[in-house]
């Protein structure tokens, strides 16, 4: 591994981040994919909720299937973090591009100023770099165009603003009409971890591959076939991080059968012995609900529950 990744990965918690305040700036950036964004639609969203908004100059550049040169997206991403003015990153979209970013962000300079990063999908990769090489809770969940201007229902939105702001309780309510799948019963707690099912196994070799020991493994993914979830947790397996894990939280899985996929979860995580939750309504689904990643939960496979295990913000006195 590179010498100037420094892991911050232990059993412990992953430091809070400063809470979003009332007022407060949001960053927008692009690190993956290019969008189209309706600056006015936008900022009235934002400034409905209390908030402001700034948009990166990436957001408005495009580069085939990238927003902008990895040079302009890297850019960005140190701006909003270096910068004391935002207090809150939300990413543009997914799509493709952040693993491109990976070596050459400084983390030391993500430490010096931790604050709430928000995204999905792609964003997956940036996620397991910064909990692990910065050490703070990020946060999977929505993002701008698709989520947030796409009108996803509710919790979607509160349920970001209330994690971020602090006004999330300790148990994470998931909404009554979408039933989750006890696959393998029992309790375990350890650091919340993973995202994108498909980008978690693209970073395996890497100096910014999943740490596995001892987490709550959370998947998700889209447009995979189920013969492709099949490879991908078997890919998993036989890298030994499946075998490490105390147990599994499933997300959505758009686009495959929920029977076959039950079926299929069964087979490659049930034999684990780690209580595994499957249904979660986070990815890209509608509501697409907010994760703390990086932050100690409680996976109650029995109650079918998850439970914060530590303040994943900080809020100012």
């Amino acid at each position: 591994m590179n010498s100037r990744f420094t892991a911050q990965v232990s059993d412990k918690a992953h430091g809070a981040v400063p809470a979003l305040r009332a007022g407060g700036v949001i960053g927008l950036i692009a690190p993956a994919g290019p969008a189209e964004l309706d600056l006015h639609l936008a900022t009235q969203w934002i400034q409905a909720r209390g908030y402001q908004l700034r948009v990166f100059p990436g957001v408005w550049e495009k580069d085939g299937y990238l927003a902008g040169a990895d040079a302009i997206r890297l850019h960005d991403l140190h701006d909003a973090f270096a910068d004391d003015s935002i207090d809150a990153i939300l990413c543009m979209r997914g799509g493709y591009g952040s693993p491109r970013l990976l070596d050459g962000i400084d983390f030391e300079l993500l430490k010096r100023h931790p604050k709430p990063f928000i995204g999905y999908s792609d964003i997956t990769a940036l996620h397991l770099a910064i909990t692990r090489y910065a050490g703070f809770v990020t946060f999977h969940g929505p993002m701008l165009n698709a989520d947030l201007l796409g009108n996803k229902q509710a919790p979607t939105e509160s349920s970001l603003l209330d994690m971020i702001s602090g006004r999330q309780g300790a148990v994470l309510t998931h909404p009554a009409a979408f039933a989750l799948t006890t696959v393998a019963p029992g309790v375990a707690s350890g650091r919340l971890l993973g995202g994108n099912l498909a980008m978690i196994c693209g970073t395996l070799g890497t100096a910014f591959e999943l740490d596995a020991d001892g987490i709550i493994l959370f998947i998700e993914d889209v447009n995979e076939p189920l013969y492709r979830i099949d490879r991908l947790l078997t890919q998993l397996r036989l890298a030994g991080k499946l075998a490490r894990v105390r147990g599994v939280l499933v997300g959505d899985v758009a686009g495959v059968d929920t029977q076959a996929l039950m079926r299929l979860i069964g087979q490659e995580l049930g034999p684990l012995g780690v209580p595994v939750l499957a249904g979660w309504r986070s990815g890209h689904c509608d509501p697409n609900l907010t994760l703390p990643m990086g932050a100690l939960v409680r996976l109650d496979a029995d109650n079918q529950q998850l439970v914060l295990e530590q303040d994943v913000v900080s809020i100012a006195p």
